[in-house]
């Protein structure tokens, strides 16, 4: 694979579970040495896609590389080249974390020493060295999570899969994770990371696809997603709810025409404008003019959230299906 290749190359993928359809023609690219993050409702295809990656699902139709080897004609070639993290946990809590490390070396064929020496290196530097002789029972989440990710690097993995790594974790075991997958991507490792935590790939990704009903409904960096929500958006919070019209017309008017959403519970209505500065200081004048008194006013950028919102909808989730083949 030359290093202006992709890293993985995802066309029309397809899969279904008896009458159920989970890929519907997902296309993916991603480039070497960046994170790509794929989000997506429960049941939208996410670890589906990354288990037929990983050479643990056959697909049904469409094609799929990863590091240049087709996953159904060389699944040896790929498997020599990523490391998987699952949702779940790999570890034994008897063992220490270092004789975790060691047992996936030696299950690697590396020999006693070289398994030895590389657990050394893989918990230095996840900031483990002085944990591991620790029964993983009494880790921290964020400190099993770590060793999990060590482990799908014994054998230096060029591409690193991430299944929802940071799936109930407090906020310190999220930030110690993504501090490490930023370690790898700093050292030239390609991250493929699917979550459900929208500010986790606002953090972490390079680029983002939004996938829905098997397929991707969106594609590019963070910013480019939420400007297709048509710019920044002013907010409102009054002192009465009863002035709420009155406001709306004065908002509204800011936002040149646009529409303008109240919620009266809350004494706060807001709208989407296009030049965030004018419409700011209008908002002001034109409030006090009017005698409206606000506790608040802010302007704010959209959010991964409302552009997730967007794409897909507000629809129950459901668990994906996990049906094995």
């Amino acid at each position: 694979m030359a290093d202006s290749d992709p890293a993985i190359v995802v066309e029309g993928l397809r899969k279904s579970y008896r009458d159920k359809q989970a890929l519907t023609g997902l296309d993916l690219t991603v480039p070497q040495g960046t994170v790509h993050a794929v989000l997506g409702p429960n049941g939208a295809g996410k670890t589906t896609c990354v288990r037929i990656l990983a050479t643990l699902l056959r697909h049904d139709g469409g094609r799929a590389e990863v590091a240049g080897y087709d996953v159904l004609r060389d699944p040896d070639q790929v498997r020599y080249r990523i490391g998987l993290l699952g949702q779940h946990a790999a570890v034994d809590e008897e063992l220490s974390g270092r004789q975790n490390l060691e047992m996936f070396g030696r299950l690697y064929r590396l020999g006693g020493r070289r398994a030895a020496a590389r657990a050394d290196e893989l918990l230095e530097r996840f900031g483990l060295a002085d944990t591991g002789t620790k029964a993983v029972g009494r880790y921290s989440g964020g400190m099993r999570r770590r060793l999990d990710l060590a482990a799908s690097l014994i054998m230096r993995p060029r591409i690193l899969f991430l299944d929802e790594p940071t799936t109930g974790l407090d906020p310190r075991g999220r930030t110690e994770v993504w501090n490490a997958v930023r370690s790898l991507v700093d050292g030239g490792t390609t991250v493929l990371l699917t979550t459900q935590y929208l500010e986790e790939a606002d953090q972490l990704a390079d680029r983002v696809c939004v996938i829905d009903g098997g397929r991707a409904v969106a594609d590019g960096t963070a910013d480019e997603l939420k400007a297709r929500l048509g710019g920044d958006r002013i907010e409102v919070v009054l002192r009465d709810a009863g002035q709420l019209s009155a406001a709306a017309s004065v908002v509204g008017m800011a936002a040149r025409g646009g529409e303008v959403e109240t919620d009266p519970d809350r004494r706060r209505l807001g709208a989407r404008v296009t030049d965030r500065i004018t419409a700011l200081t209008e908002t002001v004048r034109a409030l006090a003019a009017a005698g409206i008194e606000a506790e608040d006013i802010v302007l704010r950028r959209p959010t991964l959230d409302e552009v997730f919102l967007h794409l897909t909808g507000e629809r129950a989730e459901t668990a994906e299906e996990e049906t094995p083949v």
